[in-house]
């Protein structure tokens, strides 16, 4: 059983967790703001946490890129919810990896811990990343070797559809992969919801 909820931006979207966990007061979240150390995103990491938190959460931060194997794999097994924050793709998958918390991700998730990924946290989940090189500057992951994401899902999202800033992106993407690729399309108030086998796009 798989439950995923995956977003463009989660402080708009926040609200709507409810339809995946009903009951959130006092659980337990690890919060990984790896893929904004890489854009200096650090108000959307503040307002992320602090979103959480105002539903009931108890925030868990975990730095992937600085920290050891054992603080990882600990902290994803014992807390209720994962969840990573937007930033660069390219550099979170290169930190997953160097790090071996993207099998340690994948094993939690798979086994139906609640998994929330923001923007390049949604990106990750997908069988291949590299849909999203006009989004993200691959540039800033010099490690990475290609670009396998955590195949957490056979779709690829597209967040940031229409928005201001990085909508025009999103249509570039659109226009080139969707003919090839399975896009899940999402604005900044809507989410992708996967429960098991269901996978539906909620918000507005």
């Amino acid at each position: 059983m798989k439950k995923m909820f995956l977003v463009s931006m989660f402080q708009n979207v926040a609200h709507l967790l409810k339809t995946v966990e009903p009951d959130l007061k006092n659980k337990t979240v690890t919060y990984i703001p790896t893929a904004s150390a890489a854009e200096k995103l650090g108000f959307f990491v503040k307002i992320g946490k602090w979103r959480l938190r105002r539903l009931g959460l108890i925030v868990d931060e975990l730095e992937i890129s600085k920290s050891s194997y054992e603080t990882i794999k600990s902290k994803l097994e014992k807390n209720d919810i994962i969840y990573i924050a937007g930033g660069n793709t390219f550099f979170l998958l290169q930190e997953l990896r160097r790090t071996g918390a993207d099998q340690l991700l994948a094993k939690e998730i798979n086994n139906g811990k609640l998994y929330i990924g923001e923007s390049a946290g949604a990106i990750v989940a997908a069988p291949d990343i590299g849909y999203s090189a006009e989004m993200d500057c691959a540039e800033k992951a010099p490690g990475l070797k290609d670009y396998a994401g955590l195949n957490l899902t056979e779709f690829y999202v597209v967040p940031h559809y229409k928005n201001w800033e990085m909508g025009k992106t999103a249509e570039i993407i659109i226009n080139r992969y969707s003919a090839e690729l399975d896009l899940k399309v999402i604005g900044d108030n809507q989410a992708v919801l996967v429960d098991n086998n269901e996978v539906r796009i909620i918000g507005r």
